[in-house]
């Protein structure tokens, strides 16, 4: 298993760090060769900015898995916490404790945006299983630039 985050200079222009972040996708996807990306929906934020920055983050990731021909699946903050801790109210050291115990590893992953990413997987994976998976022809992915 693989897992981490991208992260760009806060220092840079947020267009030098869109487009920096798109070449480290784009790089990710040609090596991993994935046939689907599994992306937290983007929803409603009491930060405009934040929001706006998300929402650009999962167009970027989204065009880039289309463009190379990947499926995307698409889910709910809580659909991804139901499926990995159980309940749709669980919060981020919650999800994070699951995701350690559900893979078996040592020690939790860090940074926590790191769990979070594994846990869209694993819901993912969940959503297959029980054959009630939506995937989309087009793609994206959770998360900002920070």
């Amino acid at each position: 298993m693989s897992a981490g985050v991208i992260r760009t200079d806060p220092a840079i222009e947020r267009p030098q760090r869109l487009a920096e972040l798109q070449r480290e996708v784009r790089e990710l996807i040609v090596e991993l060769r994935p046939e689907v990306v599994a992306i937290e929906r983007v929803f409603f934020q009491h930060n405009v900015s934040t929001a706006m920055t998300v929402g650009m983050v999962s167009g970027i990731v989204m065009a880039e898995a289309a463009a190379a021909g990947c499926d995307v699946a698409e889910y709910s903050p809580n659909e991804i916490k139901q499926s990995v801790a159980g309940w749709g109210g669980a919060d981020k050291q919650q999800v994070g404790q699951m995701v350690q115990t559900l893979l078996g590893l040592s020690e939790p992953l860090r940074p926590a945006d790191t769990a979070d990413a594994v846990a869209i997987a694993l819901c993912h994976l969940a959503q297959q299983r029980s054959g009630s998976s939506r995937v989309h022809p087009s793609a994206g992915i959770s998360g900002g630039v920070r």
